[in-house]
């Protein structure tokens, strides 16, 4: 095991991991739409490296959007042999529809006037070549969870940023998460001049409090948890 820096905690990366990502993924990644920072990314993909050296099982990831974090999870899921399942009921958040600060009318379905942004992820999928290791599952988050029975080596949790979507996404999936496995965070700001609450206060800090799982790396506004009971 070597380790990396990232943030203020450090990221236990397999030797695994001394196969980067390709360029090529990396650029496809930048160039889709969405909202996850390049360095962020690359930490996520040697995040999920790192977990499936500790653990086997698929990945999960929870809000898709339009793809840009899926390339670089995609990715790592190919580079250790498994799968990315990606959850999103493609109809847009709360905070991402007509009239907010991060609306986008270019992912609007003309016939129906609703978001659907399923069309951009598929195309984002297919230009990354990533069809074959990448499974979108296209429903509501809880609902899906509910339903789910396979132990993950990472959940990346990217959904809803409400209160009650960000806490109905840490209830249903982190019990998935597998010992040994990793809960990835996006979007956790401490301070609230940083950004909203949801995620800090409904994702990352119950999964510290519940005994289950410990801080491992923090890359900008992503936290990385390992389970380890």
């Amino acid at each position: 095991m070597a380790v990396a820096a990232s943030g203020t905690l450090p990221i236990m990366v397999p030797s695994m991991a001394s196969a980067p990502l390709s360029p090529a993924l990396r650029d496809r990644a930048i160039a889709a739409k969405g909202f996850m920072p390049p360095d962020e990314g690359d930490a996520l993909y040697a995040a999920a490296i790192a977990a499936a050296d500790s653990v086997a099982g698929p990945m999960v990831e929870v809000g898709s959007y339009c793809g840009r974090s899926t390339v670089w999870l995609g990715a790592a899921a190919r580079a250790v042999g498994t799968v990315l399942f990606a959850v999103d009921h493609h109809r847009g958040s709360e905070e991402n529809q007509a009239g907010w600060e991060h609306h986008d009318p270019t992912v609007v379905d003309p016939q129906t006037g609703r978001m659907d942004t399923l069309p951009t992820f598929r195309a984002t999928i297919h230009d990354a070549e990533l069809e074959d290791v990448v499974i979108a599952v296209v429903g509501q988050s809880p609902v899906v969870a509910r339903h789910w029975g396979a132990p993950l080596s990472l959940l990346f949790i990217d959904g809803g940023h409400g209160t009650e979507p960000a806490r109905l996404d840490y209830e249903g999936w982190s019990p998935h998460v597998a010992v040994g496995g990793t809960l990835a965070i996006h979007d956790v700001f401490p301070d609230p001049s940083d950004g909203g609450r949801p995620p800090y206060e409904q994702i990352y800090l119950p999964a510290l409090s519940c005994g289950r799982f410990t801080e491992i790396g923090a890359t900008g506004s992503l936290r990385l948890l390992r389970r380890t009971a």
